[in-house]
């Protein structure tokens, strides 16, 4: 059986864009439901100003507040040294059975237009304070996964250039990153170009946990916790040879399962997602839609491939979520239901 690795990003993709601010006590329900889907990848919050990202103005209560089980990792969204400062006292502050968080990602853009109007540097600029984070992350004995904004394409630039895409990867991995994630921030990827990308991705960059050793999507040496084929804290505890390559897409155009499905295709076993389709990119306006956690795992689950997610579990926070807002969700699955095959008849 295939199995692949899912980071639910919702809490923090998901949140951050949504017109309304979900009070804490509420975040906290659905985090807390979240990390009892089978998901082992979940990331909670950002570190960020409240000024600019007032939606997550309540990142310390938030970590304080969750039950989280040990075998979830739970990852933070970190935009500078000032951030990691933050986060590092609130875990050092924290004393339980498990750390407040256990990685921390870090984000620029591949289009040096997109990255100057979402965090007002050049490529350049954030890359050098990006290495400070990182090498601080790691000393601190955090896993670190960096994220391109815009690999696919840019609303203001147009085509990327992959090279500079893997450029940036490289610099990533080498200042200490053990996963790269790879964004369609504003949803213009198509899937001849993602099989294409991830192809000279895992060439270039080499295939580690987020990478299967063949085509076919298989993820190589990922433990199970029972259960159906659970995948337990994959990439989450350990260095791994290689750095894990993720696939982060947006449905902006309704393309997002069939680029997931590339990538898939093209060797990559680590997603990640949004419960419900929350979210989007503030970057430009109208940029929205994360692929619905729900989706992805549907579309896997009838394909053979093991996430360890119980969908109707995971179906239940996109609906509580739905009702929280107040408001129909995009995702598809939410609304049809999992699957149901009749039984066959003698």
């Amino acid at each position: 059986m295939k199995a692949v690795a899912i980071r639910e990003v919702g809490p923090r993709d998901g949140f951050q864009n949504e017109p309304e601010t979900i009070p804490t006590e509420l975040k906290v329900e659905l985090i807390d439901a979240l990390a009892r889907t089978g998901l082992r990848r979940l990331e909670l919050t950002s570190f960020v100003r409240a000024d600019v990202i007032p939606q997550l103005a309540d990142a310390e209560e938030v970590l304080e507040r969750v039950s989280i089980p040990e075998e979830v990792a739970v990852s933070v969204l970190i935009p500078n040294e000032r951030g990691l400062e933050r986060a590092l006292a609130l875990r050092e502050s924290v004393r339980r059975e498990r750390p407040a968080f256990d990685e921390i990602n870090v984000f620029l853009s591949a289009s040096e237009t997109h990255n100057c109007k979402n965090v007002n540097r050049s490529i350049a600029e954030s890359l050098a304070g990006l290495e400070i984070v990182l090498a601080r992350a790691r000393e601190a004995g955090l896993r670190c996964e960096g994220v391109i904004s815009t690999s696919f394409g840019c609303p203001y630039e147009g085509h990327v250039p992959p090279a500079r895409v893997l450029e940036i990867a490289a610099r990533l991995r080498d200042a200490g990153a053990q996963e790269i994630g790879f964004g369609d921030t504003t949803g213009m990827a198509n899937p001849r170009q993602v099989g294409e990308f991830f192809a000279l991705a895992r060439e270039r960059l080499g295939a580690g946990r987020g990478s299967a050793a063949g085509g076919e999507g298989v993820a190589g040496g990922i433990g199970s916790r029972g259960g159906g084929g659970v995948a337990g804290g994959i990439g989450s505890r350990a260095d791994d040879d290689g750095v894990e390559l993720t696939a982060h897409f947006h449905n902006t155009r309704g393309a997002g399962l069939a680029n997931a499905l590339a990538a898939l295709q093209a060797g990559i076993a680590s997603f990640e997602s949004s419960f419900g389709e929350l979210g989007g990119c503030p970057v430009p306006a109208g940029a929205t839609g994360n692929i619905a956690t729900e989706d992805l795992v549907s579309m896997l689950h009838e394909m053979g491939c093991s996430t360890g997610v119980d969908l109707p579990s995971l179906i239940a926070c996109a609906a509580r979520a739905q009702e929280i807002l107040g408001r129909p969700l995009g995702s598809h699955t939410l609304v049809a239901g999992p699957v149901e095959w009749s039984p066959t008849a003698n």
